[in-house]
């Protein structure tokens, strides 16, 4: 049983981190072109692969993460390694539910707005993307660290 859980744990946080590295590569591409349609487009979709691929591949790491260790016999608590990744992975889900989400939305309707308009606020747009790549560079670190610590397992 251990071994299926730790490989769907794997499966999941490929799909997790994964979703999240493509999300952010194609915000980059969609904000270079500086087209408010483009822009306001690539938000919704990254919104939505949220919902299909990331909010999921967190219950799935979880559940499964929890199961496995359970299931070798691993406190979870009580070994370094997994109670620090848990908490970096609780720390990355908090700032992607209270930051994250409320800027993606901002800069999604700000995107909508200019696309209406025909003058998308970019100066105002600018500022919303750094401090959402900032947020969203602590949100992909923390769960980034919490693998290797997984994997690398120090004190083991």
């Amino acid at each position: 049983m251990y071994a299926w859980l730790k490989l769907l744990h794997v499966a999941a946080v490929i799909l997790f981190l994964g979703n999240i590295y493509t999300g952010l590569f194609w915000k980059l591409i969609a904000d270079q072109t500086r087209d408010p349609r483009i822009m306001a487009h690539t938000l919704e979709a990254i919104i939505r692969s949220d919902r299909w691929f990331t909010l999921p591949g967190v219950l799935i790491v979880t559940v499964t993460g929890v199961g496995a260790a359970l299931a070798g016999n691993l406190g979870l608590l009580r070994v370094g390694w997994i109670a620090w990744s848990l908490a970096l992975f609780a720390a990355s889900g908090l700032v992607f539910g209270l930051r994250l989400v409320p800027l993606q939305r901002q800069l999604r309707d700000l995107a909508r707005q200019g696309d209406t308009q025909g003058n998308l606020d970019w100066p105002r747009y600018r500022r919303l993307s750094l401090t959402w790549e900032l947020w969203g560079a602590v949100a992909l670190v923390t769960p980034v660290v919490s693998m290797a610590l997984m994997v690398l397992k120090p004190g083991h």
